[in-house]
């Protein structure tokens, strides 16, 4: 199953060091039911897309708690056995957590199959979004709308051998 696992840079940098994603358990995201069900699709790639950008929401909340981050998002796609992930059946259709799943280990960055990361023309954008996310969610319109300009970036694709270049 492919995994969408959210991070910081210095989360990233962390698992290049010690080899893995983790420790465990992890939050991260995949196509589940109630995303399908969510999205109205049956194209797995809409639907990996569509949890790679719930992944990217996560990371930007990893982003709003940490000041000393850096602005941009990261996500680590990974495969891992159909029985790692696994989804929260009373929280499945809970708007918060589509696509959401937890993996019990850590996962080796072995198993990664790329990262997705914002480009650095993104960081002020993701700054604001991480400023105004807790005024989104508490409804505030002109916030979501800070928050929902992140989103109009594209997260960049990076095969695994570059994650020294991304953290270096």
């Amino acid at each position: 199953m492919r995994v969408y696992v959210p991070l910081t840079l210095h989360g990233l940098a962390e698992a290049h060091k010690t080899g893995e994603l983790g420790p465990g358990p992890l939050t991260a995201y995949a196509v589940t039911p109630a995303l399908r069900e969510w999205y109205l699709s049956d194209d797995i790639e809409e639907l990996e897309y569509a949890a790679l950008n719930r992944a990217a929401l996560a990371s930007l909340r990893q982003i709003a708690t940490d000041p000393g981050a850096t602005r941009r998002r990261v996500v680590v796609a990974a495969d891992v056995p159909d029985g790692a992930a696994v989804a929260d059946p009373d929280r499945g259709l809970d708007p918060a957590a589509l696509g959401e799943v937890r993996i019990a280990a850590a996962v080796p960055l072995a198993k990664a199959a790329a990262v997705h990361v914002d480009a650095d023309d993104a960081e002020a954008d993701v700054s604001a979004a991480a400023d105004a996310l807790g005024a989104a969610d508490q409804g505030d319109d002109d916030a979501q709308f800070v928050v929902d300009g992140a989103e109009d970036h594209e997260l960049l694709w990076y095969a695994t051998q570059e994650i020294p270049n991304l953290i270096g």
